[in-house]
């Protein structure tokens, strides 16, 4: 439980977190050791007689049963039998206190052959020489071959199946490079790291530390990093699916904890099938656990996919993930189907999506679907590619995202998508998002010589990277953020009206409320509302240049500076522009405000009425909404605060 001055806990309904957890009481605990020589399936689990697998303990637990893993790499699945019974009695996987759990859905390979019979790319480099094109240098490159076991694969070989979805008619073909798609799940690993797929033999002469899958998924050929010998080195194949999951759904009250999981082999979504499962079940709790590189999802926290039959009464979600570390996860990283009542706090994701497969659209270092009553706060997202740090898709009601950091969003759409969310207020509070690089193709951006771009009559819709974009989304709240360097806007809506049919998934994007915010160089605006149905307040516009706030509707559009903004609109009547730097620490949650000596573009001359603020010091502080009552570091906030997630800029 937590106590009733979390000021962080508290969502937009004004209620604190439904935090379920108790104390748990275990009857009994069991143990097990793969690198104990005393260790067998046949012992009692004991201290002194533990068991050699995880699958032998998991097929003792109960309610009330805590499982023990002593250090070592365990190369099987972890598959749950039961569940817990309550709050009280759940069944817990933990690591032993201070040794390092790890359970790889690899097998080590040992057995090489040099490639031959295929063809290769011509090496392309050239010595100096006497000749007048150069001596073609010696072929140095090495090809290796390994032949697959079928016994090492028991029914599921990743070799054999592509990554592509089961539920395929979200793709839009036309907008997408499909390889990434038809690659093998299956992946070779060389001291843990992965090497790169190609689609052709030929390939691997263009580049090291990459493989390739024979047409038939029985063998695979590879070249490692500066044509090294395998044999030098720890060459692992994946040939599992997943790496904690039980066996049947709806298993429930399970806690995973201190476990590190690796190279799972997952296929993409949906169905959502993580590296860590919970299968459909409810209040799992996982903490302090790493997922290091699955291929495409690492954890699944929801229902799995749309297509299951609908079950009176099933509960969904109410689940705990809790200081984890997700790195390199090809597609998401936590994925949630229907998750309500979630509790995601603490975690660290980096390195999702490079499996560039954001357009299945269930891409993200998080995503949701439907979140009522959820909790997302104090965790780092890092160097997502091509994909959303965090999207809530359909439905969201009541959930509040705080005190998270999003940084460095590679070629990224957009850093938070909330979409189609007509029901109930949602609440975005004291985060910081910094650096949003966009995602579109440069050329096609229509040049605009001269005056040619002045009179034009809406706006180029072709670039984007926007901070937080909202698709029929009705009564967001945005308060107290940091959002910067964002290749577009910080803010972005617009409505969407043709997907009422059904079920009534649109939205109008209208009485959003952006307040205190401080928007931060970003490209084209910082808030592109779609109609004056808004409201906007307190902010502070830093280091931005010319119509950087903007109405889409009723034509035309207008692109204003604050002034206008104020004057026409009512909006930002305490709001602020200033010309000064931000530099956020983001590893420590501050920013440190300076002074710049450089001048704006168009700097205000003698007999111009622009008001730029130059001196951090001399920003006013606002009125604290309600809602927010706490800084980005959980300190309560007074009546009246600077705008952005700190209290001080000290």
């Amino acid at each position: 439980m937590r106590k009733q001055d979390d000021l962080t806990a508290i969502l937009p309904d004004g209620n604190s977190f439904d935090f379920w957890e108790k104390e748990c009481t275990y009857d009994r605990t069991l143990y097990v050791a793969c690198d104990d020589p005393k260790a067998s399936d046949e012992n009692d689990g004991s201290i002194d007689a533990p068991f050699k697998t995880l699958d032998r303990a998991a097929k003792e637990a109960v309610p009330g049963t805590k499982v023990i893993i002593r250090g070592g790499i365990y190369r099987e699945c972890l598959s749950p039998r039961k569940g817990g019974s309550d709050s009280e009695h759940m069944i817990s996987y933990e690591a032993y206190p201070g040794e390092e759990v790890i359970i790889r859905a690899s097998e080590q390979v040992t057995d090489f052959t040099e490639s031959s019979g295929w063809k290769l790319e011509p090496v392309a480099e050239f010595s100096s020489g006497t000749r007048p094109y150069g001596e073609i240098k010696e072929d140095t490159r090495r090809i290796w071959k390994h032949e697959l076991d079928p016994d090492m694969f028991r029914g599921y070989n990743p070799f054999c199946a592509v990554n592509i979805i089961h539920d395929r008619l979200f793709i839009e073909y036309d907008k997408t490079d499909m390889t990434t798609y038809l690659n093998r799940r299956g992946c070779v690993y060389c001291d843990g790291r992965p090497l790169k797929q190609v689609a052709l033999y030929h390939m691997l002469g263009a580049e090291d530390n990459t493989y390739w899958v024979e047409a038939n998924g029985q063998t695979i050929h590879f070249r490692l990093k500066d044509d090294a010998d395998p044999k030098d080195h720890l060459i692992e194949i994946s040939v599992r699916e997943q790496c904690i999951a039980p066996k049947e759904p709806f298993l429930s009250y399970i806690r995973i904890k201190g476990i590190v999981c690796e190279h799972a082999a997952t296929g993409g979504p949906v169905p959502q099938r993580g590296a860590i499962s919970s299968f459909r079940g409810h209040h799992w709790i996982i903490e302090y656990c790493s997922v290091n590189y699955a291929n495409t999802v690492a954890v699944d926290i929801g229902n799995e996919c749309w297509h299951h039959e609908y079950i009176e009464g099933q509960i969904i979600g109410h689940s705990v993930i809790r200081g984890c570390t997700i790195r390199n996860a090809g597609v998401c990283g936590i994925a949630g189907l229907f998750a309500e009542h979630m509790l995601i706090e603490d975690n660290r994701i980096e390195g999702t999506g490079w499996q560039k497969m954001e357009l299945s659209w269930e891409a993200g270092a998080i995503k949701l679907h439907n979140s009522v009553n959820g909790l997302i706060r104090r965790n780092i997202f890092k160097d997502t590619f091509r994909a959303d740090h965090l999207w809530l898709d359909c439905g969201n009601e009541n959930t509040r995202i705080t005190s998270n950091i999003f940084v460095n969003g590679i070629e990224q759409r957009e850093a938070i998508f909330i979409e189609c969310t007509k029901d109930g207020v949602n609440l975005i509070d004291n985060n910081i998002i910094w650096n949003v690089e966009g995602r579109f193709d440069p050329t096609k951006v229509p040049a605009e010589p001269g005056s040619s771009g002045w009179y034009k009559l809406a706006e180029n819709d072709t670039i984007n990277g926007y901070g937080i974009y909202c698709e029929g989304t009705d009564r967001l709240i945005i308060a107290h953020n940091l959002i910067g360097k964002c290749r577009h806007s910080g803010y972005y809506a617009k409505p969407v009206g043709f997907r009422m049919g059904g079920l009534e998934r649109g939205g109008t994007s209208r009485k959003a409320k952006i307040l205190n915010n401080i928007f931060y160089e970003c490209g084209e605006a910082a808030i592109v509302f779609p109609t004056p149905d808004n409201e906007a307040e307190g902010n502070l516009y830093l280091c931005l240049k010319g119509g950087y706030l903007r109405i889409m509707y009723p034509s035309p559009e207008v692109c204003l500076d604050l002034k206008t903004w104020q004057e026409f609109y009512g909006f930002d009547i305490n709001g602020a522009s200033a010309w000064f730097a931000a530099e956020p620490d983001l590893l420590n949650a501050s920013v440190r405000m300076t002074v710049r000596h450089d001048q704006p573009v168009n700097a205000p001359g003698p007999g111009q009425k622009i008001q730029l603020l130059r001196d951090p010091q001399a920003v006013k502080k606002v009125s604290t909404p309600a809602c927010v009552n706490c800084d980005i570091t959980g300190t309560e906030r007074d009546a009246i605060s600077l705008p952005g997630p700190f209290t001080s800029w000290k």
